[in-house]
């Protein structure tokens, strides 16, 4: 489970890393080239690199956790907690009527995905860091 818990923390990692780079390098292209992001509003390339900035951050984050153990389960909660919130965001759009229901399928492999993932890792790092203070 370790190895593949890590092995999972670099590929967040890596992909909001190179979400984050797309968004500052290209936010017109970005805008345009992810699936429903021109149904949320208007173009906006100072929101859109702003986003990219927490991404980068995110992506850090999870890479840090990767190799850092003792800092793992903070280094990997930070950015679980950033993308539930965000996905439970998307989730209340659809409640309140902004998005269709078919908003959540389109959105499912780059919002919640990533949120249910990163919190796995996140709790898996918890249980990880107790069972080495408390050998069986």
């Amino acid at each position: 489970m370790k190895t593949f818990c890590l092995g999972l923390g670099v590929v967040l990692g890596i992909g909001a890393v190179a979400n984050g780079l797309c968004m500052l390098a290209s936010p017109t292209g970005w805008y345009f080239a992810v699936p429903g992001v021109t149904t949320t509003g208007p173009f906006n390339q100072h929101f859109i690199r702003d986003i990219g900035l927490i991404y980068l951050f995110l992506g850090g984050a999870f890479l840090f956790g990767a190799a850092r153990p003792h800092y793992r389960v903070v280094a990997w909660a930070a950015p679980a907690l950033w993308l539930s919130g965000h996905a439970l965001f998307h989730f209340w759009e659809v409640a309140v009527g902004i998005c269709g229901t078919s908003a959540l399928a389109r959105d499912f492999p780059a919002v919640t995905l990533p949120a249910l993932l990163g919190t796995l890792i996140a709790v898996w790092a918890i249980g990880d860091r107790r069972a080495a203070r408390h050998p069986a």
